[in-house]
């Protein structure tokens, strides 16, 4: 990959840039990382046996590709609204850009409801006996406050729980690690696939579900406008995230496989947790479950930065009402966006049972990292003044072939509550558009945050190999 040096100019922006480049690299890391590695061992070990590692670095692999386009993007143009921004650009069709924006807010807000709802589940039993719904809203509205009260206190919130999380895996590492100095476990279980399986096609059966896990990094292309030097930050924050999150993956797959063989991590709800007990280390199993909570909890905390983050962006851009780009004076957090997200995920938590939705957000998302690849094709015919990294060509290339292989692998029945979903989103738009027509505003997605500066000729680019 290649990088522009950058300037030291940053693009202005209403916000405040108070998000340093230790604490993006926690944002991401922490998003990534997220609560699914707990319990993903054993719904992986059915596709792969002992291979655990395999699929997981597989994953890891694809998601680097996207992730070069929107290190590319981003730091080209940084504003708020990620993905819409970049739809905008360069296909020049507000629908377009609505869309995928739609897209993005669709899978974050029924993410944090889904999250929501685990938080007050079977983790939250462990302590307490309360009622999963009432809980799941209260548990909404202390995020929204957080997420309102300023992004220098949400993000210092996100490292404290990012490292604890963090520190769950490295348990995993660690015991398993003794245990095999001990003489226990069996490493030769890592290199054992199912019988009567391809080996490669099982772990590529098993990528498609270990790709959800490195699911997040695109988040933090909302957040941009409150990063200080963005240019040099984000892709050192970007990349270094997702192989930090891939290298601890990797490792607790190999600890999983060596502890415990295929069948009994399949049988076990609590994987991780079954592994350790397998070590005989005397650990509590409260502390998996409250390192758990802490994942979850840092999980909704980020995500509902990253869609009140798109929701300013669009109003912005003008693809959503004005309204919902007011920011806090003092604050500077975009107060009407955080509410109005927070109150619908707070609705989405009455539906309960959220699981074919779920698998429905990785859909939306995919068609999301399918539009940012093929926009960055699309925009290096589009030169900007300030200097930005650069992605080799064949990486957005593989990445859109690693998204349409992906997307073949879904279900019927989430392509057809995705399909829903956009329809939905259509509607909302043509709304948007009648409403703008009908009160003489602007066109829609003419708003300045489209406006990132070109250079007014065509400047020679300046590209150092990183």
């Amino acid at each position: 990959m290649t990088t522009e040096t950058a300037p030291g100019t940053e693009t202005p922006t209403r916000l405040r840039r108070a998000i340093t480049g230790p604490l993006l690299f926690a944002f991401i890391l922490g998003d990534v990382l997220g609560a699914g590695i707990y319990a993903l061992m054993g719904v992986l070990s059915e596709k792969v046996g002992g291979m655990l590692w395999a699929p997981l670095l597989l994953a890891l692999l694809l998601a680097m590709l996207t992730a070069g386009s929107y290190a590319e993007l981003v730091t080209k143009y940084p504003r708020a609204g990620g993905a819409a921004v970049f739809a905008e650009r360069a296909f020049h069709s507000p629908l377009v850009s609505f869309l995928v924006g739609f897209s993005m807010l669709a899978a974050g807000v029924t993410s944090a409801a889904g999250l929501a709802i685990a938080f007050a589940g079977d983790y939250l039993g462990t302590f307490l006996d309360l009622p999963t719904i009432p809980v799941a809203i209260a548990f909404l509205a202390l995020v929204g406050l957080l997420n309102a009260r300023g992004i220098r206190e949400s993000m210092g919130a996100n490292l404290v729980m990012t490292a604890i999380e963090l520190s769950g895996l490295v348990i995993v590492i660690v015991v398993v690690a003794v245990f095999l100095g001990g003489g226990g476990g069996d490493v030769s279980r890592v290199g054992e696939a199912p019988e009567g399986t391809s080996v490669a096609l099982a772990v590529l059966s098993g990528a498609v579900i270990a790709y959800y896990s490195f699911v997040g990094f695109e988040t933090s292309a909302n957040m941009i406008e409150e990063v200080k030097n963005p240019r040099r930050t984000y892709p050192r924050a970007l990349f270094g995230a997702l192989i930090t999150a891939g290298a601890v993956y990797v490792l607790v797959g190999l600890a999983s496989s060596i502890a415990l063989p295929p069948a009994e991590l399949q049988e076990s709800s609590g994987p991780l947790l079954a592994v350790v007990e397998a070590t005989g280390v005397s650990i509590p199993s409260w502390l998996f479950s409250l390192i758990a909570l802490i994942a979850v909890a840092n999980g909704a905390l980020l995500t509902m930065i990253m869609v009140s983050r798109l929701t300013y962006g669009m109003a912005e851009q003008g693809l959503l009402p004005a309204v919902l780009g007011r920011v806090l004076p003092k604050r500077k957090t975009p107060w009407v966006a955080i509410l109005t997200t927070t109150l619908v995920a707070m609705g989405l938590t009455l539906v309960g049972d959220l699981a074919t939705l779920a698998e429905t957000v990785v859909l939306l998302l995919l068609v999301v990292f399918l539009s940012v690849n093929i926009s960055v094709l699309v925009l290096r015919r589009d030169h900007v003044e300030q200097d930005h990294f650069r992605v080799w060509t064949f990486v957005p290339v593989l990445g859109v072939a690693s998204c349409i292989l992906l997307l073949t692998q879904q279900r019927p029945i989430v392509w057809l509550f995705g399909a829903i979903l956009l329809a939905v989103g259509g509607v909302l738009y043509l709304l948007a558009r009648w409403n703008r027509k009908r009160t003489g505003g602007a066109p829609l997605g003419t708003a300045p945050i489209a406006q990132t500066p070109d250079a007014a000729t065509d400047p020679k680019e300046n590209h150092d190999h990183a």
